[in-house]
């Protein structure tokens, strides 16, 4: 997969053709490597019709090629496949934490829990480990030896009803004060089969009621994945997923299947057998690898900074029109970074920067200790004082100092930058003469 979508990549900027025809081409390309990759071919058509509507409706901002455009589309919606861009939720939220581990024989289930043991207890929680396989010879053994490894607390019984193995594990590690409790469970039921193995899930989800249930996956399953994702979904709510042998060669598309059935996120992937190779996956990462563009990243943060910018021209000729509220001023100071001032973005309206370097540059300066603190004073205030900042009072001021924890001195100092931005825009406005130099006469009306 990794290969024939890098030379898509490469054929479609470097084309001659129409940018229609090039587009065609490259979601024709796409759909052919993604299928042979053995990802679910509903899932395909579904994500592919969705780059196209999107490729035809919307129009890149000044600066950036239809092209660029274009694989920055692509790139947001493997993105949004796999998971979004979002950093996922690695530790848990509260103490204890129980972890139950499901998938088939094979998977690495047992490795991947040793491997969560060690990556949690290099974090400073104590770890317990429970042994649930009573079909796999040696997988007592096995856990009980990763344990040991990981440095985590261990707890197993050879022979049992699995249930009953884990209610009394979570219970003795627990009050030997684990922290995090790994529950590693069977991938096979000789006569049973599949059906067997999810009943059981089942049975042992409702025993212990675990806080998280993960699903580990092996990067090559291929097309069924998606299958077994979503039975082993409807048995036991998966909450996230674990990719095991997702190496150099590995395909992979049995992961976007598998996230696709359950709505589950992607949490690590198993990049080797020893104990440390376990790494948080982050989707734009792996998609940057996939479309074989090194600084993919870097064009879409140019595609996002040129989107920002058009934006904020347009807030500012309406700012130009008079129609200033905390939300302009909100904007501005959420783009201070990327962009700069809107001062800068001033300067790109034909003629304003006479005035942009000058007394409306010293207006609109914001000193950057000053940013955060605005941010959280705007976003204590209600839709009301928003879209009229002039209704403010005494007592809405102390309200929103206690609200984002200022001072209603810096409540009123934001007010007082919010006034004078909008005199300076007013003023501006009322200079016919200037307004004809810039060409956009029709701001008077």
């Amino acid at each position: 997969m990794l290969e024939g979508i890098k030379e898509a990549v490469s054929r479609f900027l470097r084309g001659s053709g129409t940018y229609e025809a090039a587009v065609k081409q490259f979601i024709r390309d796409l759909q052919r490597e993604l299928i042979r990759a053995d990802v679910n071919v509903k899932l395909v058509f579904d994500l592919t019709k969705r780059i196209e509507e999107r490729a035809k409706k919307e129009a890149p901002p000044p600066g950036a090629s239809r092209r660029e455009w274009f694989l920055k589309i692509v790139y947001e919606e493997l993105v949004r496949v796999f998971g979004g861009e979002g950093e996922p939720r690695l530790l848990p939220p509260k103490t204890p934490w129980v972890m139950l581990l499901v998938g088939v024989q094979g998977s690495g289930k047992t490795t991947t829990a040793g491997k969560l043991a060690l990556y949690y207890a290099r974090r400073g929680y104590k770890v317990g480990l429970v042994a649930a396989d009573t079909y796999r010879p040696a997988a007592y053994e096995q856990l009980q030896r990763l344990a040991r490894e990981a440095g985590a607390l261990f707890y197993g019984e050879k022979k049992g009803r699995p249930e009953e193995i884990v209610r009394r594990g979570v219970r003795d590690l627990l009050e030997r004060g684990a922290e995090i409790v790994i529950i590693d469970t069977a991938g096979r039921h000789g006569y049973g089969g599949e059906e067997a193995l999810l009943d059981e899930m089942k049975r042992i989800a409702e025993a212990v009621k675990p806080d998280e249930i993960v699903l580990v996956i092996d990067a090559a399953i291929g097309q069924k994945a998606y299958s077994l994702a979503r039975r082993f979904h409807e048995a036991t709510p998966i909450g996230s997923i674990v990719v095991t042998k997702l190496d150099g060669t590995a395909r992979g598309g049995g992961v976007l299947t598998a996230v696709a059935a359950t709505g589950a996120q992607v949490k690590f992937i198993g990049t080797g057998e020893k104990l440390d190779e376990l790494e948080p996956f982050r989707p734009p990462r792996f998609i940057g690898r996939i479309l074989g563009m090194g600084d993919i990243e870097s064009l879409v943060e140019k595609m996002r900074s040129l989107e920002e910018a058009e934006r904020l021209e347009r807030e500012a000729r309406e700012a130009l029109r008079g129609r200033v509220t905390m939300r302009t001023i909100y904007h501005q100071l959420k783009s201070m970074r990327k962009i700069g001032p809107l001062s800068r973005i001033l300067e790109m309206i034909p003629g304003l920067g006479i005035l942009a370097s000058g007394r409306l540059d010293e207006a609109l300066k914001v000193g950057e200790e000053k940013i955060d603190k605005w941010l959280a004073i705007i976003e204590s205030m209600t839709y009301e004082e928003l879209d009229n900042p002039d209704i403010i009072d005494r007592r809405r001021i102390r309200r929103i100092a206690l609200g984002s924890g200022t001072r209603p001195e810096d409540v009123r100092e934001l007010l007082s930058y919010y006034r004078n931005f909008k005199a300076m825009m007013r003023r501006l406005r009322r200079d016919r003469r200037l307004l004809r130099r810039l060409g956009i006469e029709s701001l008077e009306s």
